[in-house]
């Protein structure tokens, strides 16, 4: 049995906020994603897995990039100082010292209601710390890199940002395989890079550029024109060369959407979907990704998730 963690009963008035307050404040942010996070025709007993490794794999985000909810409540959490509350790495360190509680039955319990949350899934699932720490040793590396000279940094950025949420995926629907996991790392590394795309601007805004700079060399593009109000030809055509790219990724990860059946087959499909319409969005705006991310209507995610469905395309 688990020893309660001294001041653990306090949780319940983190900087006056409930935990169910905190757990919130994250999980309503899964309808504003690019990516269907667990929609309504996947079992019950999925959707509420999948919400639990998106609460956790958001809060990291946000920790990475200052976009905790206001009020140091999950910073208390998390049992950081409040003086404190602020250093990035140090709430990183602590969510991970609060992750491992979580693998650790024999000791205290974690702290964070999010990661309270996602115990019983990483028992009910047997998932993995791997997936877990790479999501937090790609915000770390936010706070130390600012740039990437090739693709292949790039790439190597998306195994530890954007890959482990696949093979969470995989992991919590029992599906994986090493050739789905293969396929699923493109799909995510896809769906990685056409979100820098689409966020070249607020990237730029936080002293960040996932634009590889061999390839801003070859276009011709300096740092000075991302920040103009609209792309000029060079910015559009390294943005649309990057789109390139992810189709192709895309394409490479399509036939895991084959190889599973029933709902998961839709919700895959979804992914794919999404990442799709997504570079068409972009190209429908000329490539010019400065004055704000191009965003799909529905009526293009619906007809990309059926020329997924079907196998084409």
């Amino acid at each position: 049995m688990r020893r309660p963690l001294p001041g653990q009963s306090a949780v319940t008035a983190v900087g006056q906020a409930r935990p169910a307050d905190i757990e919130r404040a994250t999980l309503d942010k899964a309808a504003a994603e690019n990516f269907p996070v667990a929609p309504f025709f996947l079992p019950r007993a999925w959707r509420h897995d999948l919400m639990a490794v998106y609460g956790f794999a958001r809060l990291v985000d946000d920790i990475g990039d200052g976009d905790l909810a206001p009020g140091g409540a999950d910073a208390r959490a998390l049992g950081v100082p409040d003086d404190e509350a602020g250093d990035r790495l140090t709430l990183l360190d602590a969510l991970e010292a609060d992750l491992r509680r979580v693998f650790d039955p024999s000791g205290p319990g974690p702290r964070h209601p999010l990661l309270l949350r996602l115990e019983p899934t990483v028992r009910r699932r047997a998932l993995t710390p791997g997936p877990f720490l790479g999501l937090i040793a790609a915000n770390r590396q936010d706070q130390l890199v600012t740039r990437y000279e090739t693709y292949d940094d790039l790439l190597a950025y998306c195994e530890l940002s954007a890959n482990p949420v696949g093979r969470l995926v995989l992991a919590v629907t029992g599906t994986a395989t090493p050739e789905r996991i293969r396929r699923s790392d493109a799909i995510c590394t896809a769906l990685q890079i056409v979100e820098h795309l689409q966020d070249v601007a607020e990237d730029l805004g936080r002293d960040r550029i996932y634009l590889p700079a061999a390839d801003m060399k070859r276009f011709h593009v300096q740092e000075a024109d991302l920040a103009a109000p609209t792309a000029g030809a060079s910015v559009r055509a390294l943005v649309a060369f990057q789109a390139r790219r992810a189709l192709d990724l895309l394409d490479e990860g399509a036939p895991l959407v084959g190889s599973v059946r029933g709902r998961l087959r839709l919700l895959l499909a979804g992914f794919v979907a999404g990442g799709r319409a997504a570079v068409r969005a972009i190209a429908a705006a000329d490539y010019d990704v400065l004055p704000g991310p191009p965003k799909p209507g529905t009526p293009q995610l619906l007809r990309e998730a059926g020329v997924t469905l079907r196998g084409k395309g």
